[in-house]
């Protein structure tokens, strides 16, 4: 196993486990359709204010640690074919 294999694994797990954390810390969206249909709406000053809100900062984070964890195994992969012969 080269040391490219082992920083890019523990760069990948460390990146995975960032991104679990994030989506799990989300609200989940629990009006859906039947929240449409029946015209329930909750939304506040507090809750349309955009980026200060938790869930606005925690969508941010997510897509962050996607974006990141994509890349990280794109590069691995890469480094692999690389730098494996």
């Amino acid at each position: 196993m080269s040391m490219f294999e082992i920083v890019g694994g523990i760069a990948l797990i460390i990146s995975a486990l960032f991104l679990i954390i994030v989506v799990l810390l989300q609200e989940g969206k629990e009006n859906g359709l039947s929240g449409s249909i029946q015209g329930g709406s909750s939304q506040s000053f507090l809750n349309t204010s955009g980026d200060r809100t938790k869930d606005a900062k925690l969508k941010k984070a997510t897509t962050f640690f996607a974006v990141v964890f994509f890349i990280i195994t794109i590069l691995a992969n890469v480094f692999e074919v690389f730098f494996s012969k």
